[in-house]
């Protein structure tokens, strides 16, 4: 799926209507199966980037466009039909605590299910075989059923991409996947999103705090800084100057943040937000 941004600002989702955005007039156009990394210090309009072309958060000024379609001119059921080809992998999937991972993974379905389909899936899961499999490429097969609050956060995460594989979608848009994960499973969930997204001809913009994995895995990486373009360049003249740039007075985050340390099998669940 094509996504061309004109102009486009917009506040993080969970910013107040009266503050400052997030975005600031950013223009970008991004190709049908392209892959792209977006890359940034803290506070850059990543997040928000996200979720204004998942269709999550209406912009506050200047145009989103998908495909052919401008998502906030179109009628309630046709939105619908249009975020049903659109897959977003946040931070911290909103996993529920009490489901069975198997569950959990097979829900990157519904949006392409009819809703008896849907309902039987809770119970009767259909497809054991698809998200064993998909939780295979994310070194999750043995934790097929096991309770989601029985896992770790980097387990957690994992569960949310692999659901990403089972999903009916055109655009993959994933926010810092690698934030809880140790370096073998990071390498192992770069590997599994982009041959996956190349391999079914899927656009996949990612936010990556891990600038080495984004000039490692993605041909084209796009620099924001204070919600404004700072640079959107083919990896290879991405250089060091223009990553000191970026990262002036955040120069720590260059190297990315230390993966979460698994959590105790029985510990209280963390608390996650669906944003």
């Amino acid at each position: 799926m094509q996504v061309n941004l004109n102009a486009l600002s917009a506040r993080h989702p969970a910013a107040a209507l009266d503050s400052v955005a997030a975005l600031k007039g950013l223009s970008l156009s991004i190709a049908a199966g392209e892959q792209v990394a977006i890359i940034g210090p803290s506070g850059a309009g990543k997040t928000t980037l996200l979720h204004a072309v998942a269709c999550a958060l209406r912009p506050a000024a200047g145009l989103l466009q998908l495909g052919q379609a401008d998502p906030w001119s179109l009628g309630r059921a046709q939105l619908q039909a249009l975020r049903g080809q659109l897959f977003l992998a946040p931070q911290v999937p909103p996993l529920p605590p009490r489901q069975r991972v198997v569950t959990a993974t097979l829900a990157g379905a519904l949006p392409s299910m009819g809703m008896l389909a849907s309902l039987k899936s809770l119970f009767y899961p259909s497809n054991i075989a698809g998200a064993q499999a998909a939780l295979a490429q994310f070194d999750l097969a043995e934790k097929l059923f096991e309770r989601v609050d029985r896992l770790s956060g980097g387990e957690r995460q994992r569960v949310g991409l692999a659901r990403l594989l089972l999903a009916n979608a055109s655009l993959w848009l994933v926010d810092e996947p690698l934030s809880a994960l140790d370096p073998t499973r990071a390498v192992l969930a770069m590997e599994a999103l982009t041959k996956n997204a190349n391999a079914r001809g899927a656009t996949l913009i990612c936010t990556l705090h891990q600038v080495e994995k984004a000039l490692a895995y993605f041909p084209r990486i796009v620099g924001l800084r204070d919600g404004a373009l700072a640079f959107d360049l083919p990896t290879a003249q991405v250089s060091p100057a223009l990553l000191q740039q970026l990262y002036a007075q955040h120069e720590d985050e260059l190297t990315g943040p230390a993966p979460e340390q698994p959590q105790a099998v029985g510990a209280a669940p963390a608390v996650m937000h669906c944003r």
